[in-house]
């Protein structure tokens, strides 16, 4: 039996997902000590099953489409030849390019403790991983988020797919059911059915119900446009069938037929292992409960990223850390915030949102509120480009903006100017004094600004009356 090592650094990250590796980074490169505990794969999900595989297989399916649709540009248009295990092999370059700079080698030369193990409470102050206890000064819980796996009946029987599992198949699906009709499950549907597979998605309320449903139709439209068939209201309650002839039955009585399966209902905490209650930690049904500070019921713990229970973006993950480093570093107060953080949906239109929405804005402020919008037909790049279909729409309350919301081409981009706006409350006026090149996408920011300010310039009477009296005088 190995003898019990003992460790007491000034901080232990338990997780190395985004969150954690920040973490744990940020707080050994400014002076503290870390350890590191990580019993999967170090760089999380975002990494190995999420953001990064998703975007790698999207770029595929997107040089497909392409090929299919160059006609418009003078170009003929091909029946693309799509090799879907060379596509998953170009997720999984992606994946190898970007695992050093998440990798235990890069993370122990900066100093850090990695122990590749998960970690258990065994007090309030004390973490066993293997054959390690750990009683550090402050401890930080980022161990994510995992597929949620419903419990529909009869899905023990055949077999099906997940995001953590998806990206290491090779055979392409001919006919990919997917359950779950938010961000994961249409980023998915559309990138099979641009690599040739046909593809249904079974949604058991309204697909992307989490979004503007103005925006969200702009999606939906062009998926079913690609072949997607979407059902919407349709209630999963019965698997069946055997690989490569799978059955979902809905509760209203429908029933779809596919060759294979993938779940995209959602994610559930990571916190299993953690026996929180031995570290007098509570918890809700969302994750771990923390205050405003991301710290626990434990005063010495705190928890960031998904496992937090709040928004589950691994730009979030991050945001936290930066949040926490803040408090247990330096001992300034801070907390964290929701109303600046963005967030993206990588379809084709992509969809992206910071702040409140129109119907939140409505209901928050009522009629102090004033929405602008700014297509991107009228925006020069976009119709050189063919890239015609979406719109700005933004909300602004006395000067300020407190929501924006985008779909179009690059929207995850463009959303980032809103994003810096409203995390720094600046008005409209700095926004529209921003010059923006020519041309470019990035001008229907610039015009959402504009949008806002032509009105009171150009149908303004005393304006006018300003103008003819300074008109007069001048000499």
């Amino acid at each position: 039996m190995s003898e019990t090592k003992r460790l007491t650094p000034d901080l232990l990250v338990i997780g190395a997902g985004s969150g954690g590796l920040v973490m744990a980074s940020g707080a050994v490169q400014m002076g503290a000590s870390v350890v590191l505990l990580e019993g999967h794969e170090m760089g999380g999900d975002c990494l190995n099953f999420g953001c990064v595989p998703s975007k790698a297989l999207i770029a595929s399916a997107k040089a497909a489409y392409q090929q299919a649709h160059s006609e418009p540009f003078g170009v003929a248009s091909v029946t693309p030849k799509v090799d879907y295990a060379a596509a998953m092999e170009h997720v999984a370059h992606a994946i190898a390019t970007i695992e050093p700079h998440d990798s235990q080698e890069r993370f122990e030369k900066l100093g850090v403790t990695v122990i590749r193990d998960y970690g258990t409470f065994i007090s309030d102050r004390e973490v066993k991983a293997g054959d390690t206890i750990i009683k550090p000064r402050r401890i930080v819980i980022a161990t994510g988020s995992s597929p949620l796996v419903p419990p529909i009946p009869g899905l023990d029987t055949v077999p099906y797919d997940t995001n953590e599992t998806l990206f290491d198949r090779r055979e392409k699906p001919e006919h990919l059911l997917i359950i779950g009709g938010g961000p994961i499950g249409m980023e998915m549907a559309q990138a099979h059915v641009r690599l040739g597979c046909k593809v249904t998605v079974i949604e058991g309320a309204k697909a992307m119900g989490q979004d503007d449903p103005e925006l969200a139709a702009i999606v939906l439209d062009q998926l079913r446009d690609e072949g997607v068939e979407i059902a919407e209201d349709a209630q999963a309650s019965e698997i069946g069938g055997k690989a490569g002839a799978i059955e979902v039955k809905t509760e209203d009585g429908r029933s779809f037929k596919g060759s294979h399966l993938l779940l995209a209902v959602g994610r559930k905490p990571n916190i299993d292992r953690l026996a929180l209650d031995t570290a007098g930690i509570e918890t809700t049904k969302r994750g771990i409960k923390t205050d405003s500070a991301l710290r626990t019921t434990n005063r010495r713990v705190y928890a960031i990223g998904d496992v937090a229970g709040g928004l589950q973006f691994t730009h979030v993950a991050s945001y936290h850390a930066n949040v926490v480093i803040r408090s247990i570093l330096f001992g300034i107060p801070s907390k964290a915030r929701t109303t600046h953080i963005p967030h993206a949906t990588y379809t084709d239109p992509e969809l992206a949102q910071v702040g409140l929405s129109e119907a939140e804005a409505r209901k928050a402020h009522g009629g102090n509120l004033e929405v602008f919008r700014v297509d991107y037909a009228g925006n020069d790049r976009a119709i050189a480009e063919r890239k015609t279909t979406g719109f700005l729409k933004v909300m602004v309350v006395r000067g300020r903006p407190v929501g924006a919301s985008i779909v179009g081409a690059q929207a995850g981009e463009q959303i980032g100017l809103w994003a810096l706006a409203i995390a720094n409350k600046l008005k409209m006026s700095q926004i529209a004094g921003m010059v923006a090149p020519y041309p470019t996408l990035g001008e229907i920011n610039k015009a959402g600004a504009g949008a806002y300010f032509s009105p009171r310039l150009f149908d303004n009477p005393l304006v006018k009356k300003i103008v003819g009296l300074v008109q007069r005088w001048l000499p």
